[in-house]
């Protein structure tokens, strides 16, 4: 069952506002009804301001009436309306050792595919910065001589489908021309 968001301080509230029970509020709050007991005499929590959770919307003020009217009744959580937020993948937060090294190959493939991109979303594709976009497009990059052009996606630095809206958000075709297909089945 869900919790209210701050348990302890929802309980707080509930013992100074309501006539529930140490086990109604214990329930609904997550904790044991000894530790509710011990908040109520002031042993536990002391300093804690109570939180409203009708105000904050976890529960609904007929919930509690009822809760008081029937000492069994347990009290439920208040089903948000709001859309849950998506989680999206901002890419990978550490990249490996070995995989630093492909970097500017990976940013020599985008250059080379896909000019139409611009820097930054080069830079958040492979998680680089704009300085080294531009060492390596003129050449001045101190490993210029080793860099090869590897598309990233087999690389593992973007996702397929991340490389496909960039490409699609600069303009260009999110499709591979047949030339590309064939680097792209070649596996490094």
């Amino acid at each position: 069952m869900a919790q209210p968001l701050m348990p302890k301080a929802t309980a707080v509230w509930l013992i100074d506002n309501t006539a529930l029970s140490f086990e109604q509020i214990a329930d609904f709050c997550g904790l044991h009804a000894l530790e509710v007991q011990a908040i109520a005499d002031g042993e536990v929590s002391y300093g804690i301001q109570g939180i409203d959770p009708v105000q904050n919307g976890q529960v609904a003020r007929e919930e509690i009436d009822k809760a008081q009217a029937d000492p069994y009744y347990r009290m439920k959580m208040q089903v948000s309306t709001l859309p849950k937020p998506q989680a999206r993948s901002k890419g990978p937060k550490y990249v490996p050792v070995s995989k630093r090294g492909d970097k500017p190959d990976a940013i020599a493939w985008l250059v080379k595919h896909h000019p139409e991109l611009k820097d930054a979303q080069i830079a958040k594709l492979v998680g680089t910065t704009k300085d080294t976009i531009n060492k390596v497009r003129d050449r001045t990059h101190w490993n210029s001589q080793n860099i090869t052009a590897r598309h990233p996606v087999l690389l593992g630095l973007c996702s397929q489908m991340d490389l496909d809206q960039a490409v699609t958000k600069a303009g260009g075709t999110a499709a591979p021309p047949e030339s590309q297909l064939e680097s792209i089945s070649e596996v490094p």
